[in-house]
């Protein structure tokens, strides 16, 4: 149990508040931002409700899906440019959708470190799938993809655009899509999104 003082000290920080605008900002409901971070919504539900407070691990899981530092729930406006450098070794590797035995693609966050940003970039390497078993998705925004090797079915509405090496696309995200390996021993891609 927190004492009134560390209660107020961590009320003053408005930490369910911010998390709740981030994510009604991004049309995100409580269900699928449990799935992406592994909480469950009725946790989620209390810390945005100021009923519970984060530890630093689960309010950087949270961070993480929203794209923003840690930083951004505790401080005002960075003093400095912002530089984020994200080492091969060191980053996030976001899944298709957890818990799947087929998935298609599996996404690593390039630019995780970067707070406040204005579009998501992955690195992505694209798997074999049967047509049929595609899970088609959809979200805010756009999305623009660049093959750096293989072969990219990228599977729009009822349309499929064959992409590779060298090509690229640019989409509204809002319509379903779905991607796939089509042929080659290996299929990588630059993602970048924006909303």
């Amino acid at each position: 149990m927190l004492s009134k003082t560390l209660q107020d000290g961590l009320n003053d920080y408005r930490i369910g508040a911010t998390i709740r605008t981030l994510r009604l900002k991004k049309k995100i409901g409580l269900v699928d931002l449990g799935k992406h971070t592994g909480l469950s919504p009725a946790l989620l539900s209390k810390i945005e409700r100021g009923r519970l407070f984060p530890t630093l691990p689960t309010l950087l899981r949270i961070a993480l899906v929203f794209g923003v530092g840690l930083e951004f729930f505790f401080a005002g406006a960075r003093d400095t440019p912002l530089v984020a450098v994200t080492k091969k070794d060191q980053r996030v590797d976001l899944p298709e959708r957890p818990g799947m035995r087929e998935a298609a693609y599996r996404f690593a966050s390039l630019d995780y470190p970067a707070t406040e940003r204005r579009f998501n970039s992955y690195y992505a390497e694209f798997l074999p799938v049967a047509l049929e078993k595609l899970r088609p998705h959809d979200h805010p925004g756009v999305e623009f993809i660049y093959v750096m090797q293989g072969i990219l079915s990228v599977h729009i509405n009822d349309e499929e655009h064959a992409l590779e090496a060298g090509d690229a696309i640019y989409f509204d995200a809002t319509a379903p899509h779905a991607y796939r390996r089509s042929g080659g021993r290996s299929c990588s891609a630059v993602v970048v999104t924006a909303s």
